[in-house]
């Protein structure tokens, strides 16, 4: 069974940083995609990043591009968004998702195949 827990979240004021985290189990983690994705009230689901851990390949969307970093920990099995010069509009639910298609250099997952439970990201102004 494929399990999925983001951690991490917190309240930080503008321009502060936060980590999250993404421990995944139940799936072999070298052959999957893994995305993270914010949802604000209001809002339609977004995924900001995604990393293939197959292909190396990441992906950004162009609202946090140069100021968050996805990284992928094969030993632990946990991928890490590290979130930097944060703004109110980053304020989200974050959550991560895994899938066996290919994510990032140009490839885009539609729907993932397993999402997991997410963490509240509160940037202050």
């Amino acid at each position: 069974e494929v399990q999925l827990q983001a951690s991490g979240g917190g309240l930080v004021q503008t321009g502060g940083s936060l980590r999250l985290s993404c421990a995944a189990s139940g799936f072999t983690f070298d052959d999957y995609a893994i995305g993270w994705f914010r949802q604000a009230p209001g809002k339609e689901r977004e995924e900001v990043s995604c990393i293939d851990n197959s292909l190396g390949s990441t992906y950004y969307a162009d609202s946090v591009k140069g100021r968050f970093t996805i990284s992928s920990d094969r030993v632990k099995h946990t991928v890490y968004l590290q979130m930097n010069s944060l703004k109110p509009e980053d304020t989200a639910v974050y959550s991560c998702a895994a899938d066996p298609a290919p994510c990032g250099g140009g490839n885009i997952i539609l729907d993932y195949g397993s999402y997991g439970q997410g963490t509240q990201v509160t940037v202050s102004s």
